[in-house]
């Protein structure tokens, strides 16, 4: 007997088994790939677009896109407001259409969510080679531009043959499916194989669900886990975004009632409880709370759920400073749940939890410990209320009052999306996310240009959800294109829009480090060269009204208020305008406990003593003299100059900040010098070189000796100073002034150096003597945290015992 046959082309066939696949979890039952996005040329038209036409709306909805990147950042969008258990494909012809894909595919790879990637190839016949837009490799025959999206899918499969099809297919719905695979997949489709008929078996087009699991924690790992908590006197959950994937946000609540465990959050995680939760500490990290990163640094036990430990979320390994912490991680992956060394409890988030909470059934934490998390708590809520408020409804918003109005706005059921610049940083520390979907940020990799096309997909996915795009210029002009497409579905996506002309947060950072900003500013060249003339007179207000959304310009707080209010009533596509006051500071720097100074990491050899409390600052925060707190105004400590063996204030009016490593917040800043000051410090060093070239070698020598001394007597204090700087732990901090010592050693044995050197006879009754003496000042520049052994090996040696200048 034979099977039952049906004859199509292979694009037709994929698109008929597209359309009956299934995932199912907990009963519940969705469509795999909900719909198609796609932008045709010849490498797709004449195979997966007829196809999707003759399919039609009801089989495989189509949508669209104007951008091959933007289209994959909506369905990643659109899977992540479903919890990963619903998807769509993307179609692109060869060449550059394909290419756009990688960037969208990284992003969906890195985040852990799934997309299928659709994209067209060359002729597998090799009947026309080569093609238009064909890549030809000398030593690879078989190698296409597609194949630059080997390393960023989690599968890829080139489809030569009809028959191929078939496991090719099955292979990347397994890997969409699983929670453990998941991420962009990739079956490139030769353009003469889409077009290519051949009698399929009808088994391929039923109905195929893909039962997502839920496996349970191993009973070793669990009892190690719950082992681990009990024993443990300051435990912090990490919530990352697989407690959203997981829709483990209840079991995440029942265990932190249950225990009083506090929960910080990443940016993938923020949102797993809701922001009044008591437990609930906020983001952690670079991008953290006050409170939570104060509870994460004397933690003695880190409970990870669902998260990738990134550098923002770890703040570059320098975040947990406790040296008796250890880390259980709950993760469903086991690559992440290994890391930092950690006991692992491989599971779903939501089962691990339950599981968990049921064998924490008579333990809570120390009340001291919950009531001291809980004061931080409110002090931090103080921080918040006052960067959200403005003292005056006239004036031009701060963009933490932008984000205090849209507050002020949303309902607990609107969705916030953003993905780069300095947004980040101020949402992580001050949204107050009130749903599991409420706060959307896309900082896997924090790609500009995501947030627009994102919107879409989140609206496609939730189509009576507000939803609310924030992007600064920077990102506007990475990728608006897809505002056409929101016209075009009838999507009514809310842009907030703001305006600071150039790359905000990356400017700030340049000049953290002493690169001046350069290249960030959207600026007119000024006679020297430089871009720092006039703001560019672009109306990326215009531009927006004029690919057909509604625009509403906001110039002062209360307009910003009523026209967030408008936009949100409003049922089509709507800009909210806004040019935001970038002379203050993006981000609140208030630190509970009223302390100027951060905390130094602790020392092995020493009892550990909790950290100070502390906040993260935004990069793009200007220089101020103050850092309010809540128990009073603390002073800004100014670095001065040494000049003539004496402390000298900047007269210049010009300073420049000085960050925390560790946590980004502002500690001191550094007064740049006059002309004036420069030449007295010159001045100075010419003086005292008079006593110091005359001086015997002897003398100098033991001033040396003194100098060495006097590094080691200190050495504790230059380490503090290092480590605030530098951002080293305190031990690598005393190697540093240990190399430091050993090159004041070598120039201890100045006499021997100095020694000159005496040739006789070089030619005929000629001898040849070389006399070495002291010639002048020496003049070292280095950057402001060169490493100390640097500088002590610049020569720059006191220029008198008492009266160095600097």
């Amino acid at each position: 007997m034979s099977t039952p046959t049906r004859r199509l082309t292979v694009a037709q066939a994929l698109v008929q088994f597209l359309s009956v696949q299934y995932t199912e979890r907990d009963g519940v039952r969705h469509r795999l790939i909900a719909g198609t996005w796609g932008i045709f040329g010849h490498g797709n038209v004449a195979g997966l677009g007829q196809a999707l036409l003759e399919a039609g709306e009801d089989t495989m909805p189509f949508h669209q896109g104007r951008n091959e990147q933007a289209m994959v950042h909506a369905a990643v969008g659109y899977t992540r407001q479903l919890d990963r258990l619903s998807a769509q494909a993307v179609t692109t012809s060869i060449g550059p259409g394909a290419t756009n894909l990688v960037t969208g595919a990284a992003l969906a790879t890195i985040n852990r969510l799934p997309v299928l990637l659709l994209p067209g190839d060359y002729f597998a016949t090799r009947a026309a080679d080569p093609l238009l837009q064909q890549l030809e490799h000398p030593v690879e025959a078989d190698l296409s531009v597609n194949d630059t999206l080997r390393p960023v899918s989690r599968y890829f499969d080139r489809v030569t043959r009809p028959e191929a099809l078939i496991p090719a297919a099955l292979n990347a719905m397994r890997v969409l499916a699983d929670p453990v695979e998941t991420g962009a997949v990739t079956l490139a489709l030769p353009q003469d194989v889409q077009a290519e008929a051949h009698d399929w078996p009808e088994e391929f087009f039923a109905d195929r669900v893909w039962h997502v699991r839920r496996p349970a924690a191993d009973p070793y790992e669990l009892a190690e886990a719950v082992a681990a908590i009990r024993s443990a006197e300051r435990p912090v959950i990490v919530a990352g975004g697989g407690v959203h994937h997981s829709r483990a946000e209840e079991a995440l609540k029942a265990l932190v009632d249950a225990t009083g465990i506090p929960v910080a959050s990443t940016q993938a995680g923020k949102g797993s409880l809701r922001y009044d939760h008591p437990a609930d500490l906020g983001g952690i990290g670079h991008t953290g709370t006050a409170v939570s990163d104060d509870v994460a640094r004397t933690a003695d036990l880190v409970i990870g759920v669902g998260t990738r430990y990134t550098d923002f979320t770890t703040a570059s390994h320098t975040l947990f400073q406790n040296p008796a912490v250890r880390f259980v991680n709950l993760n469903i992956t086991a690559f992440d749940a290994h890391k930092l060394a950690a006991r692992t409890l491989v599971c779903d988030a939501r089962a691990g939890l339950a599981a968990l909470t049921e064998a924490l059934a008579d333990h809570r934490v120390n009340s001291v410990y919950e009531a001291e998390y809980r004061e931080g708590k409110q002090r931090w809520e103080q921080v918040v209320d006052t960067a959200f408020t403005a003292p005056d409804e006239n004036a031009v918003p701060t963009q933490t009052q932008l984000l205090g109005a849209l507050d002020a706005v949303v309902g607990d059921d609107d969705v916030v999306i953003n993905a780069a610049g300095s947004l980040p940083g101020d949402l992580h520390k001050l949204w107050r996310a009130r749903s599991p979907r409420q706060y959307h940020l896309e900082y896997g990799y924090s790609c500009m240009g995501y947030e627009i096309p994102a919107g879409i997909g989140v609206q496609q996915a939730a189509p009576d959800t507000p939803v609310w795009s924030l992007v600064g210029d920077g990102t506007y002009l990475m990728m608006p294109t897809e505002i056409v497409t929101a016209v075009q579905e009838g999507l009514p996506v809310n842009l907030v829009l703001i305006q600071n002309h150039g790359y905000a947060s990356i400017g700030g950072l340049s000049e953290s480090v002493g690169g001046e900003r350069f290249g960030t500013a959207y600026r007119y060249r000024a006679a020297d060269g430089t871009f720092s003339g006039a703001p560019l007179p672009v109306d990326l207000a215009a531009n927006a009204a004029s690919l057909g959304m509604d625009v509403l310009r906001a110039k002062t707080v209360r307009e910003l208020r009523e026209a967030l209010a408008t936009a949100r009533a409003s049922d089509r596509p709507t800009c909210v305008y806004v040019e935001t006051d970038t002379a203050t500071p993006t981000a609140p720097r208030p630190r509970p406990g009223g302390t100027c100074r951060s905390p130094r990491p602790p020392r092995a050899s020493r009892p550990y003593r909790p950290a100070r409390s502390t906040t993260a600052r935004s990069p793009t925060a200007a220089a101020t003299s103050e850092l309010p707190s809540p128990k009073g105004p603390c002073i800004m400590k100014t670095i001065t100059h040494w000049i003539d063996g004496k402390p000298v204030e900047s007269t210049s009016g010009r300073f420049g900040p000085v960050y925390d490593p560790a946590t980004g917040a502002q500690e001191k800043q550094v007064g740049f010098a006059t002309v004036d000051e420069v030449d007295a410090a010159v001045a100075s060093a010419k003086a005292a070189f008079e006593s110091w070239g005359t001086s015997s070698l002897a003398k100098r020598t033991a001033i040396l000796f003194k100098y060495r001394e006097l590094l080691d007597a200190h050495r504790d204090e230059i380490a503090e100073l290092i480590t605030a700087e530098h951002g080293k732990v305190h031990s690598d901090a005393l190697g540093e002034v240990a190399r430091g010592m050993e090159i004041v050693e070598l120039a201890c044995g100045i006499s021997v150096q100095l020694k000159g050197e005496l040739s006789t006879q070089v030619s005929t009754r000629v001898d040849v003597a070389s006399i070495r003496q002291p010639l002048g000042v020496v003049a070292g520049i280095t950057p402001f945290n060169f490493p100390p052994w640097c500088r002590c090996g610049c020569s720059r040696w006191p220029s008198r015992p008492a009266t160095p200048s600097c």
